[in-house]
C-alpha cells in the first residue's frame, strides 16, 4: 500500500496540519502532515499511553516508530536531564519530529530515520516506548518486541500500547514469553499499556 504511513516515502501529497496538546502538565505545539499516522490529531491509544508511560529523569529513552514525535517529546519534557532518540522509517515523519523539537524548545532529543533499530545499533536504553504499527503487520510488531532486549539496559523497560482485542493480546503474550514478565500498566476503552522488564 503506497500511501501507508509505514514506508520511507509516502506517495500521498503532503497536507500540513498543526495542533496543540496539553498532557501531564506539558503543553506542546505539534506540526504534522498527511502520510503520517493519525496526522490530524493524536489517536486515543497514543494519548492513553502518554498518560500511563513510566518515565524517570536522567533516563536514556528510545521512541520507536515515533510518527510526528508526540510520545518522545513528552518523554523529553518529563526527563529534562535525560535524552530521547525518536526513530521512524517515514522520512516525512522525521522531518516533522525535527520541526517539533525546535518549535517546542527541546534540547535533549533527536530524530533518526531508519527501519526499526538500525539507527541505534550498539546503544542501550533505560526504556523503549512504542505505539507499534499494527496495520504494518504482526511480524513488524513482534520484531520490535523481540529485538528490544538487545537495546535495553539491565532493568530497562519495554513499554507499548495496543488495542487489546486487535493484536494487543498477542503482543502482551509475546512480551511475557520474551522477557519472562509482563505488567499491564492500565487497560481501558479497548486499549492496554503493557510493560516488560529486561533482566
Amino acid at each position: 500500500m503506497f500511501n501507508h504511513y509505514f514506508s520511507r516515502k509516502p506517495r500521498c501529497k503532503p497536507k500540513e496540519y498543526k495542533f496543540y496538546i496539553s498532557i501531564r502538565g506539558i503543553r506542546l505545539i505539534i506540526k504534522s502532515s498527511s502520510g503520517i499516522f493519525s496526522a490530524r490529531k493524536p489517536d486515543k491509544g497514543t494519548l492513553f499511553f502518554i498518560k500511563k508511560m513510566i518515565i524517570k529523569d536522567g533516563w536514556k529513552i528510545l521512541d520507536m516508530g515515533a510518527g510526528y514525535g508526540i510520545i518522545g517529546l513528552v518523554a523529553a519534557k518529563l526527563a529534562p536531564n535525560g535524552y530521547v532518540i525518536l526513530t521512524d522509517i517515514n522520512k516525512r515523519a522525521i522531518n516533522k519530529i525535527k520541526e517539533n523539537i525546535v518549535i517546542n524548545n527541546i534540547s535533549n532529543a533527536e530524530a533518526r530515520c531508519g527501519f526499526l533499530y538500525e539507527t541505534v545499533r550498539g546503544m542501550k536504553f533505560d526504556t523503549i516506548l512504542s505505539n507499534p504499527p499494527i496495520s504494518a503487520g504482526l511480524k513488524i510488531c513482534s520484531t520490535i518486541i523481540i529485538q528490544a532486549k538487545d537495546y535495553l539496559k539491565n532493568g530497562g523497560i519495554l513499554q507499548i500500547v495496543s488495542k487489546h482485542n486487535k493484536g494487543g493480546r498477542r503482543l502482551m503474550e509475546l512480551m511475557k514469553k520474551t522477557y519472562g514478565n509482563m505488567e499491564i500498566l492500565d487497560k481501558r476503552s479497548g486499549y492496554g499499556v503493557y510493560a516488560s522488564v529486561y533482566i
